[in-house]
């Protein structure tokens, strides 16, 4: 059928300057299995470059067919390697694919599939009660580290203990919403509301996406907006400049470790007092504020300091100041009476589900631009927007087609 020219004519004329030679055969894989496809070749000798119109015409990329790009893309960030997802397409499709070839083609597609999404209206998610707009939208954001190829590190400030890096920080973002809470008054996520966005980028790029994708799930809707963080610079300042007027929550927990190495710090070789303390702190923080914890802290530094090396000082200051810093961020009663979240658990779980569970496989070291498509096209598919991304990629790729120069009237 694909063959034959009065289902499929081939009408598209030659342009200036192209020779057509007829009836190149090319196989093309089909979700039924390879086809050999002839079609017209248009070549432009002056410039050395050729096209196939048919090819555009049957949406093909490299060889394979639209669906068939599609169930690679979906098993490439579905399973956990490329090569497991070869694997599970011959046994789910009986589809017998290079695996070595997907990865070029993720980074083909998932381009095109991010300037489909930024087409998309907005969507409003599917909330418990039939109340108008969102009552609360979540904002979070943090990084985690890749794997990454030795030339991808060169210059790369790390953690390790020369200096060096041995990964590349991912930022991902998450947005949910929030609609009721339970019969205790604690916070209750609405069902599959969480949506990603994930670079390699700078922070302000992170920031960026972030927002885009807030808009995209309604945030103009939204009653309240509720920004969680850990104490990361770069995480305020990106809620600083791109969600104004958001209360800004400090990660529970990540306070609660800081408590913790406070208290161990203040009575250093007494762990069972500086636990007592640290529990102690934490109880008072989760009900109220840290205001106590740290009126306490600096008392306790005033009575005993004297005795300490000024280092060891210097550090009990600095942790000191980390909740001085965020005070406002931990006003932890206060936030729970009003029925918000105060932990980034989500953003936190994604770190590992969205990134680590794909990307940090054994074995596994990433380039640049091959992590960054696939951690986009990763969090649009566990996202609500796959479907329709794919639907609207269809014009992307028109439009591309239609711009495609491959040569001007001038180099006739």
């Amino acid at each position: 059928m694909l063959n034959d020219r009065s289902l499929i004519p081939e009408i598209t004329p030659a342009r200036e300057g192209e020779s057509i030679h007829r009836n190149r055969r090319r196989t093309i894989q089909t979700l039924f299995g390879p086809v050999y496809l002839t079609r017209n070749y248009h070549y432009h000798n002056k410039s050395g470059t050729g096209r196939c119109p048919l090819d555009d015409e049957l949406e093909l990329t490299g060889a394979y067919t639209p669906s068939v790009v599609r169930l690679i893309c979906r098993a490439s960030v579905q399973s956990g390697s490329y090569q497991q997802a070869g694997e599970d397409l011959d046994i789910y499709a009986g589809l017998i694919l290079e695996h070595r070839n997907f990865e070029r083609l993720v980074r083909k597609v998932s381009p095109e599939l991010s300037e489909s999404l930024s087409q998309l209206p907005p969507h409003l998610p599917n909330i418990t009660e039939p109340i108008s707009g969102i009552p609360v939208m979540y904002v979070s954001c943090d990084g985690t580290g890749i794997p990454a190829r030795k030339e991808e590190l060169e210059g790369r400030k790390g953690k390790q203990p020369d200096g060096s890096a041995r990964t590349r920080e991912a930022k991902l973002g998450c947005v949910f919403t929030q609609s009721i809470v339970d019969e205790k008054g604690d916070p209750v996520r609405d069902p599959g509301s969480t949506s990603y966005v994930g670079t390699l980028q700078g922070c302000r790029e992170a920031g960026t996406l972030l927002r885009q994708e807030a808009f995209r799930r309604g945030y103009a809707h939204a009653h309240k907006t509720v920004y969680l963080g850990d104490g990361a610079a770069w995480v305020w300042e990106n809620a600083r400049i791109n969600f104004p007027g958001a209360v800004e929550i400090l990660d529970f927990y990540h306070a609660a470790e800081h408590a913790g190495d406070l208290a161990h710090h203040l009575w250093e070789g007494a762990k069972q007092k500086a636990e007592g303390y640290q529990e102690r702190w934490c109880k008072k923080m989760k009900k109220g504020s840290a205001d106590s914890m740290i009126q306490s802290a600096r008392r306790q530094l005033k009575e005993r300091g004297e005795n300490m090396p000024p280092e060891h000082r210097a550090t009990i200051e600095t942790q000191i100041q980390y909740f001085e810093t965020n005070r406002e961020r931990m006003r932890y009663g206060e936030f729970r009476k009003q029925g918000y979240f105060i932990g980034s658990g989500v953003i936190e779980a994604g770190c590992k589900t969205v990134v680590g569970r794909r990307m940090k496989q054994s074995g596994m070291f990433w380039s640049e631009t091959g992590a960054e498509a696939l951690l986009s096209l990763r969090c649009l598919f566990l996202g609500p927007y796959f479907e329709a991304s794919w639907e609207a990629r269809r014009e992307v790729v028109k439009k591309k087609q239609r711009k495609a120069q491959r040569w001007s009237p001038q180099s006739n």
